[in-house]
């Protein structure tokens, strides 16, 4: 089976902590990739000016040019209307075909409201959730989330949100991504200098 992951939002603008939550869970779950999907006509901000789609596609494009692992699309802006989950999702398992999962990236405070979603029953049952945490809003899946999507929903904290020194270490020496909670110049020296391999690592 494939593993996609769907960075959907508005992205007005798309800043650090969308990146580092999309890598990060692009790692974390073994994703082939993760698409952004810039919001068209979010029906939950139906109250509040949105920048043009187009302003909002460019940031985007430029925000993850650098990264093999993130691609781009623009089916939402496309469409007319609002733009609901459960329509982007379908048109995934379209492109990408029934032997595929779909992963959901998203932060945690929007799968509280999951719910009050468009056709909720059947977007649960096709595409499966990353909720991101971040420090100050608490979240528990046992209380907060009906039963019946429990197993869909997976709680992910996010590394860069409280990023160490150690903690990047460790990453090093277990083989993960450290991409995004540094410097791109740094990252390079400590592949090119073979800094904290599991061989030399020292907490």
């Amino acid at each position: 089976m494939k593993k996609i992951g769907i960075m959907g939002g508005t992205f007005d603008p798309i800043h650090f902590g969308h990146l580092v939550t999309a890598e990060a869970a692009r790692d974390a779950f073994g994703l082939e990739k993760v698409v952004f999907v810039p919001a068209g006509h979010p029906p939950h901000k139906r109250h509040r000016t949105v920048s043009e789609a187009r302003h909002r596609i460019a940031m985007v494009n430029h925000a993850i040019i650098s990264n093999p692992g993130f691609s781009l699309s623009t089916i939402e802006t496309e469409r007319e209307g609002y733009s609901y989950t459960i329509d982007t999702v379908n048109e995934f398992l379209t492109i990408y075909g029934d032997n595929t999962e779909l992963y959901f990236i998203t932060g945690a405070d929007a799968i509280i409201e999951i719910l009050s979603w468009h056709r909720v029953e059947e977007l649960i049952e096709k595409c499966r959730f990353i909720a991101a945490t971040r420090p100050g809003f608490p979240f528990n899946k046992d209380s907060q989330i009906p039963q019946e999507y429990r197993g869909r929903i997976f709680p992910f904290k996010v590394p860069a949100l409280a990023i160490s020194s150690s903690q990047i270490r460790e990453m090093v020496s277990q083989g993960r991504s450290i991409r995004y909670l540094l410097p791109d110049t740094v990252e390079a020296y400590i592949r090119k200098n073979n800094l904290y391999r599991k061989e030399n690592f020292h907490d």
